[in-house]
């Protein structure tokens, strides 16, 4: 094992009995590792906001020899992080085009097939049922998470009255769309590398508030699962200058076709008042089409589309995939 990894899961394992001032630096650690690497122990502990002394012991209480040491596994830790960086799997220099397109898509098929490999099937099956039982469903998604936060909010309204995407970039206003959260609520984080101090942070005030915390981020060393209570991972490792979203994207699609099975009849009741108003308001007017042949039509019916998939098993192995997951679940069936 690499000395970083040593490092970050020493941290995992140890943070449930951590001292208030410990669990501080593991968060400041997991967010700012490249400044902490050239700190010293008292600069450190002043950063933070905690005694040279609390830095000191908590180094020694990872199982280092002294702080010296645990500088040692930083400086690893922030050299594979550079390492990684510069290991672009997308070639560069005379590459074409048509190399470049099946290159990316084949490391996105990678990454999704490692994120199923990294997937608990009791966590998916928790993270089900905490947004079935909730009574306000709130989406936190920033910077580049705001878009996968955005399609999940999207959909979620399809099946739920009461969602709330959290969108504005200002943090004080942030709070403010949260403010009237409670126990019987869900808040669901979306957050990858770099992490989002603001979307942590708002895990951190839903998790004192005594909601339901639903994480999804890249693995358990992510800070963001400091304060969830069921972690959902998927991989976005770096191809270029940009991160891979497909796995992220492709597992919260999970999530929404399995809630769409279990919430059948909300979701074609919806669609079936939403294609009266889009015919009464002529929203989508452009999109029927009629040809000289009256017998080229087409025309879109999404009430229509949605209820023959659903009577046909949606026509693809996800639904089966899902049901799978469903029929895993330990207690009882999903339903229940």
């Amino acid at each position: 094992m690499s000395d970083n990894k040593s490092l970050l899961d020493k941290i995992d394992e140890k943070i449930s009995c951590m001292s208030k001032g410990q669990k501080k630096l593991s968060k400041y650690i997991a967010l700012n590792y490249d400044k902490a690497v050239f700190l010293t122990a008292a600069k450190l502990g002043k950063t933070v906001g905690v005694s040279e002394s609390t830095v000191v012991r908590f180094a020694t209480m990872l199982g280092y020899d002294g702080y010296p040491q645990f500088q040692r596994a930083l400086e690893s830790l922030v050299r594979e992080k550079l390492d990684s960086i510069e290991k672009i799997e997308v070639p560069t220099g005379k590459t074409t085009k048509s190399e470049i397109i099946k290159t990316v898509m084949k490391s996105d098929m990678e990454k999704i097939r490692l994120s199923l490999d990294l997937l608990d099937y009791l966590s998916f099956s928790q993270a089900i049922d905490s947004i079935l039982a909730a009574e306000t469903i709130y989406v936190v998604g920033v910077r580049a998470c705001a878009p996968l936060a955005s399609f999940f909010a999207f959909n979620l309204r399809m099946m739920f009255k009461n969602v709330v995407e959290i969108t504005t970039n200002n943090s004080s206003e942030t709070f403010e769309q949260m403010l009237r959260l409670t126990e019987n609520d869900v808040v669901i984080g979306i957050s990858f590398p770099r992490y989002s101090m603001r979307t942590l942070k708002l895990m951190e005030y839903a998790n004192n508030k005594n909601a339901k915390v639903v994480c999804i981020t890249d693995s358990k060393h992510s800070p963001m699962v400091l304060y969830s209570s069921c972690n959902l991972f998927a991989r976005t490792d770096m191809i270029t200058v940009v991160d891979s979203l497909v796995a992220p994207l492709s597992l919260i699609n999970a999530l929404i076709v399995a809630l769409c099975i279990i919430k059948k009849e909300e979701v074609i009741d919806t669609l079936t008042e939403l294609d009266k108003v889009w015919a009464d308001y002529q929203v989508y007017g452009g999109d029927e089409i009629n040809y000289v042949d009256e017998d080229v039509r087409i025309k879109f019916s999404m009430t229509e589309l949605i209820e023959e998939d659903i009577e046909n098993g949606l026509a693809s192995d996800i639904v089966d995939d899902i049901s799978k997951i469903m029929e895993r679940k330990p207690e009882g069936d999903i339903n229940e």
